[in-house]
Protein backbone atom coordinates (compact mmCIF):
# COMPACT_ATOMS: atom_id res chain seq x y z
CA UNK A 1 0.00 0.00 0.00
CA UNK A 2 1.32 3.50 -1.19
CA UNK A 3 0.66 5.99 2.17
CA UNK A 4 0.79 9.70 1.39
CA UNK A 5 0.64 12.94 3.80
CA UNK A 6 -0.98 16.04 2.78
CA UNK A 7 -1.37 19.13 3.92
CA UNK A 8 -3.22 22.19 2.61
CA UNK A 9 -2.42 25.56 2.99
CA UNK A 10 -3.93 28.57 1.18
CA UNK A 11 -3.08 32.49 1.21
CA UNK A 12 -5.79 34.19 2.91
CA UNK A 13 -7.63 33.29 6.26
CA UNK A 14 -10.28 35.57 7.88
CA UNK A 15 -9.66 34.99 11.37
CA UNK A 16 -5.63 35.63 11.53
CA UNK A 17 -3.80 37.26 8.58
CA UNK A 18 -1.37 34.46 6.77
CA UNK A 19 -1.90 31.82 10.00
CA UNK A 20 -0.32 29.31 8.22
CA UNK A 21 2.86 30.79 8.13
CA UNK A 22 3.09 33.04 11.26
CA UNK A 23 5.16 32.45 14.19
CA UNK A 24 4.23 30.01 16.79
CA UNK A 25 6.85 28.76 19.64
CA UNK A 26 10.01 29.91 16.71
CA UNK A 27 8.62 28.36 14.01
CA UNK A 28 5.59 28.66 11.15
CA UNK A 29 2.45 27.14 11.93
CA UNK A 30 2.77 24.47 9.45
CA UNK A 31 5.92 23.12 10.27
CA UNK A 32 4.96 21.38 13.84
CA UNK A 33 2.36 18.64 12.61
CA UNK A 34 4.25 18.33 9.52
CA UNK A 35 7.46 17.81 11.11
CA UNK A 36 6.04 15.28 13.14
CA UNK A 37 4.90 13.71 9.87
CA UNK A 38 8.36 13.01 8.59
CA UNK A 39 9.48 12.04 11.65
CA UNK A 40 6.85 9.08 11.93
CA UNK A 41 8.49 7.17 8.66
CA UNK A 42 4.85 6.47 8.30
CA UNK A 43 4.49 8.14 4.53
CA UNK A 44 5.92 7.55 1.08
CA UNK A 45 5.70 10.96 0.21
CA UNK A 46 4.43 14.43 2.28
CA UNK A 47 2.81 16.86 0.15
CA UNK A 48 1.75 20.53 0.21
CA UNK A 49 -0.93 22.16 -2.08
CA UNK A 50 -1.16 25.95 -1.91
CA UNK A 51 -1.68 28.58 -4.18
CA UNK A 52 0.54 31.39 -1.70
CA UNK A 53 4.32 31.88 -3.30
CA UNK A 54 5.24 32.81 0.08
CA UNK A 55 3.72 29.43 1.70
CA UNK A 56 5.78 27.24 -0.96
CA UNK A 57 9.18 29.72 -0.26
CA UNK A 58 8.30 28.78 4.04
CA UNK A 59 8.05 25.46 3.20
CA UNK A 60 10.54 25.23 0.95
CA UNK A 61 12.98 26.86 3.93
CA UNK A 62 11.76 24.72 6.44
CA UNK A 63 11.67 21.51 4.47
CA UNK A 64 14.52 21.74 1.54
CA UNK A 65 13.33 18.11 1.44
CA UNK A 66 11.23 15.37 2.34
CA UNK A 67 8.21 17.70 1.79
CA UNK A 68 7.04 18.30 -2.31
CA UNK A 69 5.28 21.28 -3.03
CA UNK A 70 1.40 21.62 -5.59
CA UNK A 71 0.02 24.03 -6.61
CA UNK A 72 -4.32 24.42 -5.27
CA UNK A 73 -6.44 25.75 -7.52
CA UNK A 74 -8.06 28.97 -7.08
CA UNK A 75 -11.76 27.08 -7.05
CA UNK A 76 -10.46 24.93 -4.28
CA UNK A 77 -9.17 28.01 -2.16
CA UNK A 78 -12.41 30.28 -1.61
CA UNK A 79 -14.08 30.34 1.73
CA UNK A 80 -17.30 28.47 0.43
CA UNK A 81 -14.90 25.32 -0.92
CA UNK A 82 -14.77 22.24 1.22
CA UNK A 83 -11.07 20.60 2.32
CA UNK A 84 -12.75 17.34 0.08
CA UNK A 85 -12.55 19.68 -2.90
CA UNK A 86 -8.66 20.29 -2.52
CA UNK A 87 -8.47 16.45 -1.91
CA UNK A 88 -10.02 14.61 -5.02
CA UNK A 89 -8.04 17.80 -6.70
CA UNK A 90 -4.91 16.26 -5.07
CA UNK A 91 -6.21 12.75 -5.82
CA UNK A 92 -5.99 13.30 -9.56
CA UNK A 93 -2.52 14.51 -9.16
CA UNK A 94 -1.03 11.26 -6.93
CA UNK A 95 -1.23 8.18 -6.56
CA UNK A 96 -1.81 6.88 -3.32
CA UNK A 97 -3.44 3.80 -1.65
CA UNK A 98 -4.48 5.70 2.02
CA UNK A 99 -4.33 9.72 1.98
CA UNK A 100 -3.62 10.99 5.33
CA UNK A 101 -5.16 14.53 5.59
CA UNK A 102 -3.09 17.09 8.07
CA UNK A 103 -4.44 20.13 9.58
CA UNK A 104 -1.45 23.05 9.98
CA UNK A 105 -3.54 23.97 12.75
CA UNK A 106 -3.18 21.41 15.12
CA UNK A 107 0.40 21.87 15.63
CA UNK A 108 0.32 19.83 18.93
CA UNK A 109 0.28 16.54 16.68
CA UNK A 110 2.77 13.90 18.04
CA UNK A 111 4.83 11.66 15.32
CA UNK A 112 3.64 8.77 18.18
CA UNK A 113 -0.24 9.81 16.80
CA UNK A 114 0.33 9.30 13.39
CA UNK A 115 2.28 5.48 13.99
CA UNK A 116 -0.54 4.22 16.25
CA UNK A 117 -3.06 5.52 14.44
CA UNK A 118 -1.68 3.90 10.90
CA UNK A 119 -1.57 0.56 13.26
CA UNK A 120 -5.02 0.81 14.31
CA UNK A 121 -6.03 1.26 10.63
CA UNK A 122 -4.48 -1.81 9.53
CA UNK A 123 -5.19 -4.13 12.19
CA UNK A 124 -8.61 -2.57 12.05
CA UNK A 125 -8.81 -3.04 7.78
CA UNK A 126 -10.39 -0.11 8.42
CA UNK A 127 -11.58 2.30 5.56
CA UNK A 128 -11.22 5.65 6.93
CA UNK A 129 -10.17 7.05 10.74
CA UNK A 130 -10.54 10.52 11.90
CA UNK A 131 -8.88 11.91 15.81
CA UNK A 132 -10.66 12.96 18.61
CA UNK A 133 -10.20 13.72 22.22
CA UNK A 134 -12.02 12.60 25.19
CA UNK A 135 -14.46 14.86 26.78
CA UNK A 136 -16.44 14.31 29.76
CA UNK A 137 -18.73 18.04 29.19
CA UNK A 138 -22.20 17.78 29.37
CA UNK A 139 -23.80 18.87 26.08
CA UNK A 140 -27.72 20.52 25.59
CA UNK A 141 -29.45 21.78 22.54
CA UNK A 142 -30.16 25.21 22.05
CA UNK A 143 -34.39 24.22 23.39
CA UNK A 144 -33.27 22.85 26.71
CA UNK A 145 -32.75 19.38 25.63
CA UNK A 146 -29.54 17.08 27.20
CA UNK A 147 -28.08 15.34 24.62
CA UNK A 148 -25.90 13.15 26.62
CA UNK A 149 -26.79 12.44 30.24
CA UNK A 150 -29.99 12.36 32.34
CA UNK A 151 -30.44 15.70 34.43
CA UNK A 152 -32.62 13.52 36.54
CA UNK A 153 -29.75 10.91 37.19
CA UNK A 154 -26.61 13.21 36.86
CA UNK A 155 -23.48 11.25 36.97
CA UNK A 156 -20.35 11.99 38.95
CA UNK A 157 -17.52 12.93 36.76
CA UNK A 158 -15.24 10.22 37.42
CA UNK A 159 -18.09 7.65 36.60
CA UNK A 160 -19.37 9.88 33.75
CA UNK A 161 -17.61 7.72 31.03
CA UNK A 162 -18.21 10.33 28.23
CA UNK A 163 -17.86 11.53 24.78
CA UNK A 164 -15.08 11.69 22.29
CA UNK A 165 -14.64 14.75 20.32
CA UNK A 166 -13.16 15.43 16.63
CA UNK A 167 -10.33 17.94 16.87
CA UNK A 168 -9.30 17.87 13.38
CA UNK A 169 -5.80 17.05 13.61
CA UNK A 170 -5.34 14.10 10.90
CA UNK A 171 -7.60 11.59 8.86
CA UNK A 172 -6.59 8.42 7.06
CA UNK A 173 -9.15 7.61 3.62
CA UNK A 174 -8.52 4.92 1.55
CA UNK A 175 -8.27 6.20 -2.26
CA UNK A 176 -11.99 4.17 -3.15
CA UNK A 177 -13.99 5.69 -0.06
CA UNK A 178 -12.44 9.18 -1.73
CA UNK A 179 -13.17 8.37 -5.22
CA UNK A 180 -16.06 7.20 -4.66
CA UNK A 181 -18.06 9.26 -1.58
CA UNK A 182 -16.07 11.98 -2.41
CA UNK A 183 -15.50 12.40 1.84
CA UNK A 184 -13.05 11.67 3.84
CA UNK A 185 -14.94 9.57 6.10
CA UNK A 186 -17.17 6.69 5.36
CA UNK A 187 -17.38 2.69 5.48
CA UNK A 188 -15.26 1.43 8.30
CA UNK A 189 -14.47 4.25 10.38
CA UNK A 190 -11.86 4.21 13.26
CA UNK A 191 -11.11 6.84 15.88
CA UNK A 192 -7.35 7.56 17.28
CA UNK A 193 -7.67 9.41 20.66
CA UNK A 194 -5.30 12.41 21.13
CA UNK A 195 -4.35 13.76 24.66
CA UNK A 196 -7.21 16.42 25.58
CA UNK A 197 -5.17 19.63 25.14
CA UNK A 198 -4.59 18.53 20.93
CA UNK A 199 -8.52 19.77 21.38
CA UNK A 200 -7.67 23.58 20.63
CA UNK A 201 -7.02 24.37 17.04
CA UNK A 202 -5.83 27.59 16.08
CA UNK A 203 -8.67 29.36 14.84
CA UNK A 204 -8.62 32.99 16.89
CA UNK A 205 -5.68 35.36 17.73
CA UNK A 206 -6.14 34.22 21.28
CA UNK A 207 -5.58 30.61 20.58
CA UNK A 208 -2.06 31.53 19.45
CA UNK A 209 -0.80 32.54 22.70
CA UNK A 210 -2.75 29.04 24.55
CA UNK A 211 -1.06 26.73 22.33
CA UNK A 212 2.14 28.09 21.53
CA UNK A 213 2.30 27.56 25.87
CA UNK A 214 1.52 24.40 25.29
CA UNK A 215 4.17 23.98 23.15
CA UNK A 216 6.85 25.15 24.73
CA UNK A 217 5.96 23.41 27.92
CA UNK A 218 5.97 20.31 25.89
CA UNK A 219 8.89 21.10 24.47
CA UNK A 220 10.70 21.15 27.99
CA UNK A 221 8.85 18.21 29.16
CA UNK A 222 10.35 15.80 26.21
CA UNK A 223 13.73 17.41 26.88
CA UNK A 224 13.11 19.15 23.32
CA UNK A 225 15.13 16.22 21.71
CA UNK A 226 14.53 16.26 17.94
CA UNK A 227 13.11 12.94 16.74
CA UNK A 228 14.74 13.18 13.15
CA UNK A 229 18.41 11.75 12.59
CA UNK A 230 21.03 15.10 12.64
CA UNK A 231 22.61 15.51 9.42
CA UNK A 232 24.62 19.63 10.36
CA UNK A 233 26.01 20.96 13.29
CA UNK A 234 26.55 24.14 13.36
CA UNK A 235 28.73 26.32 15.30
CA UNK A 236 29.38 29.77 16.65
CA UNK A 237 33.30 30.68 17.65
CA UNK A 238 33.54 33.43 20.21
CA UNK A 239 32.43 31.54 23.55
CA UNK A 240 31.82 28.53 22.15
CA UNK A 241 34.83 26.90 20.62
CA UNK A 242 36.56 30.11 22.35
CA UNK A 243 36.15 30.85 26.23
CA UNK A 244 35.48 34.47 24.62
CA UNK A 245 38.27 36.01 26.04
CA UNK A 246 40.42 38.68 24.62
CA UNK A 247 43.77 37.67 24.38
CA UNK A 248 46.50 39.84 22.72
CA UNK A 249 50.16 39.09 21.57
CA UNK A 250 53.00 41.35 21.89
CA UNK A 251 52.85 42.40 18.50
CA UNK A 252 49.06 43.31 19.18
CA UNK A 253 47.91 40.37 17.29
CA UNK A 254 44.26 38.71 18.54
CA UNK A 255 44.43 35.20 20.15
CA UNK A 256 42.02 32.90 20.55
CA UNK A 257 41.85 29.70 23.25
CA UNK A 258 40.41 26.42 21.52
CA UNK A 259 39.89 22.96 23.45
CA UNK A 260 41.11 19.89 21.94
CA UNK A 261 38.33 17.69 23.13
CA UNK A 262 36.04 19.56 20.77
CA UNK A 263 38.55 19.17 17.93
CA UNK A 264 38.28 15.48 18.39
CA UNK A 265 34.54 15.45 19.09
CA UNK A 266 34.12 17.25 15.88
CA UNK A 267 35.83 14.96 14.13
CA UNK A 268 33.46 12.19 15.14
CA UNK A 269 30.77 13.89 13.96
CA UNK A 270 32.42 14.13 10.51
CA UNK A 271 33.75 10.65 10.44
CA UNK A 272 29.39 9.61 11.14
CA UNK A 273 28.15 11.64 8.27
CA UNK A 274 27.64 14.65 9.85
CA UNK A 275 28.63 18.03 8.30
CA UNK A 276 30.13 20.53 10.18
CA UNK A 277 29.37 24.49 9.85
CA UNK A 278 31.30 27.43 11.76
CA UNK A 279 29.99 30.97 11.43
CA UNK A 280 31.39 33.77 13.23
CA UNK A 281 30.65 37.66 13.02
CA UNK A 282 34.46 38.27 13.16
CA UNK A 283 36.84 37.78 10.68
CA UNK A 284 39.74 36.48 12.62
CA UNK A 285 43.22 35.04 10.86
CA UNK A 286 43.42 33.12 14.55
CA UNK A 287 40.29 31.11 13.78
CA UNK A 288 40.50 30.86 10.27
CA UNK A 289 44.18 28.94 10.93
CA UNK A 290 42.32 27.00 13.48
CA UNK A 291 39.61 25.84 11.08
CA UNK A 292 42.69 24.74 8.20
CA UNK A 293 43.73 23.26 11.30
CA UNK A 294 40.66 21.08 11.45
CA UNK A 295 40.24 20.78 8.17
CA UNK A 296 36.70 22.18 8.35
CA UNK A 297 35.73 24.11 4.74
CA UNK A 298 32.48 25.31 5.40
CA UNK A 299 34.06 28.06 7.69
CA UNK A 300 32.51 31.49 7.43
CA UNK A 301 34.06 34.63 8.57
CA UNK A 302 32.24 37.86 8.86
CA UNK A 303 28.40 36.49 9.13
CA UNK A 304 26.30 39.06 10.57
CA UNK A 305 22.84 37.31 10.14
CA UNK A 306 23.73 33.81 10.99
CA UNK A 307 20.46 32.59 10.01
CA UNK A 308 19.95 34.44 7.14
CA UNK A 309 23.46 32.61 5.91
CA UNK A 310 22.20 29.21 6.99
CA UNK A 311 18.78 29.76 4.94
CA UNK A 312 20.14 30.62 2.17
CA UNK A 313 22.61 27.25 2.77
CA UNK A 314 19.62 25.00 2.91
CA UNK A 315 19.10 24.40 -0.64
CA UNK A 316 23.07 23.47 -1.01
CA UNK A 317 23.19 21.18 1.86
CA UNK A 318 19.83 19.36 1.18
CA UNK A 319 19.52 19.54 5.19
CA UNK A 320 16.44 21.04 6.61
CA UNK A 321 16.06 22.85 9.75
CA UNK A 322 14.92 20.16 12.04
CA UNK A 323 17.86 18.53 11.06
CA UNK A 324 20.73 21.10 12.14
CA UNK A 325 22.01 21.18 15.63
CA UNK A 326 23.28 25.01 16.18
CA UNK A 327 25.70 25.64 19.25
CA UNK A 328 26.05 29.26 20.51
CA UNK A 329 26.22 31.53 23.64
CA UNK A 330 24.77 34.86 22.68
CA UNK A 331 21.82 36.75 21.78
CA UNK A 332 23.49 37.33 18.26
CA UNK A 333 22.83 33.04 17.63
CA UNK A 334 19.32 33.47 19.52
CA UNK A 335 17.61 33.81 16.07
CA UNK A 336 19.39 30.07 14.60
CA UNK A 337 18.73 28.66 18.31
CA UNK A 338 14.76 28.97 18.25
CA UNK A 339 14.09 27.84 14.30
CA UNK A 340 17.01 24.48 14.54
CA UNK A 341 15.82 21.30 15.39
CA UNK A 342 18.49 20.96 18.30
CA UNK A 343 19.76 23.88 20.04
CA UNK A 344 22.88 23.76 22.15
CA UNK A 345 24.25 26.33 24.66
CA UNK A 346 27.61 26.59 26.73
CA UNK A 347 26.93 26.56 30.39
CA UNK A 348 28.11 29.88 30.47
CA UNK A 349 25.81 31.27 27.89
CA UNK A 350 23.61 34.77 28.64
CA UNK A 351 20.31 34.42 30.30
CA UNK A 352 18.10 34.61 27.39
CA UNK A 353 19.89 31.65 25.18
CA UNK A 354 19.47 29.42 28.26
CA UNK A 355 15.95 29.74 28.44
CA UNK A 356 15.75 28.77 24.62
CA UNK A 357 18.29 25.98 24.87
CA UNK A 358 17.09 22.34 23.93
CA UNK A 359 20.47 21.42 25.40
CA UNK A 360 22.81 23.13 28.10
CA UNK A 361 25.87 21.94 28.49
CA UNK A 362 27.93 21.24 31.50
CA UNK A 363 30.84 22.55 30.45
CA UNK A 364 31.56 25.98 29.58
CA UNK A 365 33.18 27.67 25.92
CA UNK A 366 36.45 26.66 24.95
CA UNK A 367 36.33 24.33 27.92
CA UNK A 368 34.43 21.37 26.22
CA UNK A 369 31.11 22.34 25.39
CA UNK A 370 31.40 21.75 21.88
CA UNK A 371 32.79 18.05 22.50
CA UNK A 372 29.96 17.83 25.05
CA UNK A 373 27.60 18.45 21.88
CA UNK A 374 29.20 16.41 19.98
CA UNK A 375 28.51 13.48 22.28
CA UNK A 376 24.97 14.50 22.98
CA UNK A 377 24.56 14.45 18.92
CA UNK A 378 25.49 10.97 18.02
CA UNK A 379 24.03 9.62 21.17
CA UNK A 380 20.82 11.32 19.63
CA UNK A 381 21.32 9.74 16.19
CA UNK A 382 22.33 6.05 17.67
CA UNK A 383 19.09 6.27 19.77
CA UNK A 384 16.75 6.84 16.36
CA UNK A 385 18.60 4.46 14.83
CA UNK A 386 17.97 1.85 17.53
CA UNK A 387 14.03 2.36 17.25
Amino acid sequence: MRWVAFMPLRANSKSIPDKNIRLIAGRPLFAWSLEQAIASCCFDEIYVATDSPRIRSNVLIQFPTGVSVLERSAETCTDMASTESVMLEFQQKIAFDVICLIQATSPLTRAENFRIAKQKFLANNLDSLLTAVPSKRFFWTKTGAAINYDPANRPRRQDFEGWLMENGAFYFTRKTLLAETGNRLGGRIGIHEMSPETALEIDEISDLAIVEQLLLQRQQKFDRMPTTRIRLFALDVDGTLTDGGMYYGSDGEALKKFDTRDAHGLQLLRESGIRVCVLSSENSPAVAARMKKLKIDEYYPGVKDKFAMIEQKLPSWGVALHEIAYIGDDLCDLRCLQRVGLAICPADAVLEVLRHAHHVCLRSGGHGAVREACDRILDINRNLSEK
